[in-house]
């Protein structure tokens, strides 16, 4: 008895079951969402709406979808998730701040180093033993200076002949003239025949003359005696070689070299690609390795490339009155070639879109759009960007909280927010 009992109660669920399964839905897959889908009473009766199904779905076994229902079965779950934000989410509050076009500089960095404008050898112009040597290496210079003396030797004797050749000169000048007043005085009263104005004449005239090269003797003899003086033509500071005391020095032999430092050359190369924008006259800040500022323009831009990096040579000078920037430090330039139109943007605003491309999310007329921007350049006030209009109303608080696409309440941000980050 205990037996019949299970096996009825075991072929009534089973028909339950069958029943139940029989009023489902058989799904054949690969055909897409919402397609392929049969019940499985129609499959065993092979027909629509048999008289199994009739009964069923009047007995309210069988399972029957809305057309509603069979069209969320064919969204797909973006559409399902997009739809739902859209019906259900209310509008996000954002604020903005509107941002024009403006100059943007183009800057160009240069790297290189620092060079001395010159070295220049302070020759001697007269051979002689080196008297005195008056400056150190190291010591600063300027124009004029004395560097070294030479002994004068007979320098100074020969100046003495050549001032009493031009006293002498001038005594014999001063004698012709002396003839030639009386000759005229003598021609007038009737004294003298007239033939004797032309020898006074001549005589008068060779004196003048002897006057000249004595003259011109004593200048020379004077500027072998300043030769023995070698002063500075340029300013700077005084490096090796510099020349010993009690030494020979031959005539273009180097009493001391002079580093000229102000003003002081940065040395360095502009790529082919902005060589365009490169000409003489652009300003430029220079920075040295170890924190040095100064501020010049460029005064030497090259004609020929190098053929070895395809870069251009530059030179930029800038004043270094106090000799601070010393020759040959690493250092870099920065060249202001110019403006473009550009949006400067605080960082906090850049955004990256579903996609990952770098942007800013806007509002336009109420719905918020996404822009692709390009980076030029930054700054301490933010980042210059192109591939913006010309004005916009960028998202400045909670841009990562709203999609493209999406309707939000705009206000825009208080002086304190501009700029703030989400």
């Amino acid at each position: 008895m205990r037996f019949l009992t299970s096996f009825g109660l075991s072929f009534l669920i089973l028909l339950a079951a069958a029943g139940w399964f029989a009023s489902g839905t058989l799904v054949m897959g690969g055909q897409g969402p919402g397609n392929g889908e049969t019940s499985i009473i129609t499959l065993i009766e092979g027909e629509e709406h048999g008289p199994i199904a009739t009964a069923l779905s009047d007995a309210g076994m069988l399972v029957e979808h809305s057309p509603e229902e069979v069209e969320l079965a064919r969204m797909t779950v973006a559409e399902r998730v997009a739809q739902n934000a859209n019906s259900a989410a209310p509008e996000v509050s954002v604020r903005t701040q509107t941002f024009s076009l403006q100059p943007m500089p183009i800057e160009v960095t240069l790297r290189g180093r620092t060079m001395a404008k010159a070295n220049v050898a302070a020759m001697a112009e007269t051979a002689g033993v080196v008297n005195t040597v008056h400056v150190a290496k190291g010591q600063r210079v300027e124009i004029g200076d004395l560097l070294c003396t030479i002994a004068p030797g007979t320098r100074a004797a020969a100046v003495a002949q050549a001032e009493a050749s031009v006293a002498q000169a001038e005594a014999g000048l001063a004698q012709a003239q002396l003839d030639f007043n009386t000759n005229a005085e003598l021609r007038e009263r009737g004294l003298a025949p007239a033939n004797t104005a032309a020898a006074v004449e001549v005589a008068l005239s060779g004196a003048r003359a002897q006057v000249s090269a004595a003259q011109a003797a004593l200048d020379n003899a004077q500027a072998e005696m300043d030769r023995t003086r070698i002063t500075a033509e340029v300013a700077g500071l005084v490096q090796a070689p510099i020349a010993v005391q009690g030494s020979m020095l031959g005539q273009g032999g180097t009493c001391a070299t002079i580093v000229e430092l102000d003003p002081i050359v940065f040395s360095g190369s502009v790529a082919e690609a902005n060589i365009g924008l490169a000409r003489t006259g652009l300003e430029a800040h220079l920075r040295t390795v170890n924190g040095q500022t100064a501020e010049g323009t460029v005064t030497y831009v090259a004609a020929s490339a190098d053929d070895a990096t395809r870069s251009f040579p530059v030179e930029i000078e800038f004043p270094n009155a106090d000799f601070s920037i010393r020759d040959g430090i690493t250092a870099q330039a920065t060249v202001e070639m110019g403006t473009l139109p550009g949006h400067l943007l605080p960082q906090s605003v850049l955004t990256l879109n579903d996609e990952g491309v770098l942007g800013v999310r806007a509002v336009e007329d109420g719905v918020v759009a996404f822009h692709a921007v390009t980076i030029v350049s930054d700054s301490r006030d933010g980042v210059w960007v192109t591939g913006l209009p010309q004005s916009i109303d960028i998202i400045t608080i909670g841009q990562e909280f709203v999609t493209d696409g999406q309707r939000v309440r705009a206000g825009e941000a208080a002086p304190a927010e501009q700029g703030e980050p989400a």
